[in-house]
């Protein structure tokens, strides 16, 4: 379910996405990465952001089960707030912010299939773009091992 009519638009693999801004957070230049052992492969590991910890999801992992290419410097975190955990997606580029009329939105019947449940809708723009819509708390709390990750930083914290 889309909120307002704005969304943060990124590319992971050669792909345009888009997550509804009011899940955003804030869009971070890579900084340190501290890799934590027995993580699941889609955790980059954890950065100090302001003071707080704050996991790596390598969301070219998450949507392409393969690790994403190239360096992490080239990257763009794109930190959202899902269930009182601040996590960061790691994409290639977080382009611009768009507005996405409602009208321009369509169901395309991936919410049903449990891989891609994530995916509420493909919004199809001027210049013929069509942009997938990721809904960030589905995306979250469909990974396998996030309940043991939220626990490790509740721990942490």
């Amino acid at each position: 379910m889309i909120i307002s009519d704005k969304a943060v638009v990124f590319l992971a693999g050669k792909e345009e996405y888009a997550i509804p801004i009011e899940y955003v957070y804030s869009i971070e230049k890579p900084g340190g990465i501290t890799f934590i052992p027995q993580m699941p492969p889609y955790v980059l590991g954890l950065a100090d952001i302001r003071g707080e910890l704050i996991p790596l999801i390598d969301l070219e992992n998450v949507l392409f089960q393969v690790p994403a290419a190239g360096s992490q410097a080239d990257k763009k975190w794109i930190l959202v707030k899902i269930d009182g955990l601040t996590a960061g997606l790691a994409v290639k580029d977080a382009k611009e912010i768009v507005e996405i009329p409602q009208e321009s939105i369509k169901q395309i019947g991936l919410a049903s299939y449990q891989k891609t449940s994530f995916i509420s809708g493909v919004a199809s723009l001027p210049e013929n773009r069509l942009i997938a819509i990721i809904n960030p708390d589905h995306l979250i709390n469909s990974l396998e091992g996030i309940r043991e990750l939220k626990a490790y930083m509740d721990e942490k914290i």
